[in-house]
């Protein structure tokens, strides 16, 4: 049984329970962030705490924790874990338990929970699939909140469609994100992604992304990208801390880059897999 951390110890997972008056479950009034493990390592570990930082700014949320203190909880985790193999590290913290009411009451000892597991070992190197969906969700996806229903519902309609892995979602003609990942595009050897807003998570695998394919042959815009600029791509991406960069060689059941990972995606993913593994050795 995983060792989990919840509230200031470490549990075994089977005995971590909280409050049925917890806002996280009442009103999904909480944020979370994933951080990918490789080599015993987190992964862009600064980044990822400046991330939740930034979403509990975005509700209000306060918390005393550290990167000091973040850092020894997590270290301390995977030291209790044994954790030898790539991993993803799970925070969720949430306003606390209360009475239920719709308005913030003083006095919440917001709840903080940490968990570590494997990371699942499929190989995306060979290409997923992924569906064209109208975004249906709230206008502030800049905050990586706990309230992912839409999410879950888009993902598992990719799949129950045609057994894609990925929705991949517009609004008002454009591309935002995808349900569970950032997107790139390629045409003419340039590289495009959509510019960070309220409508999408900046990711900080996409922001890796955009830094490497600067030290390629490759340009990058963060511009808009319409629908139909997505349809007559080249290639198609999509990014996130425990995919890394995967190619989508199928959308809506069409073949994208001849229904094979793309030149210029090996060419970034190569720079990716470097630099993941260097990170690890420091």
């Amino acid at each position: 049984m995983p060792t989990v951390y919840l509230n200031g110890r470490f549990v075994p997972l089977e005995q971590a329970t909280v409050s049925v008056l917890d806002r996280g479950f009442n009103f999904a009034d909480g944020v979370y962030e994933i951080i990918p493990v490789f080599s015993g390592r987190a992964f862009r570990l600064s980044e990822h705490l400046k991330r939740l930082q930034n979403s509990l700014a975005g509700i209000s949320l306060s918390l005393d924790y550290d990167g000091h203190k973040w850092q020894s909880l997590l270290d301390e985790l995977l030291n209790l874990n044994q954790v030898t193999e790539d991993s993803s590290i799970y925070i969720q913290v949430t306003r606390g338990a209360g009475e239920r009411n719709h308005f913030f009451q003083s006095g919440y000892n917001p709840t903080v929970f940490i968990m570590c597991k494997p990371l699942s070992g499929v190989d995306f190197s060979m290409g997923v699939s992924a569906i064209l969906h109208e975004d249906i969700r709230w206008k502030y996806c800049h905050i990586k909140s706990v309230a992912l229903l839409p999410n879950v519902l888009l993902k598992q309609y990719a799949r129950d469609k045609d057994g894609s892995h990925e929705a991949i979602l517009s609004k008002d003609g454009y591309i935002t994100e995808g349900a569970a990942s950032n997107v790139f595009i390629v045409a003419d050897n340039t590289v495009r992604t959509p510019p960070k807003s309220n409508r999408l998570l900046p990711g900080i695998t996409r922001d890796l992304t955009v830094e490497l394919i600067g030290e390629s042959e490759y340009q990058c815009l963060e511009v808009p990208v319409t629908e139909n600029e997505l349809l007559q791509a080249d290639e198609i991406w999509i990014t996130s801390s425990t995919l890394g960069i995967a190619p989508v060689v199928r959308l809506d059941g069409r073949p994208v880059s001849g229904g094979k990972p793309g030149l210029a995606w090996r060419d970034v993913n190569k720079l990716y897999q470097a630099f993941k593994t260097a990170a690890g050795r420091q």
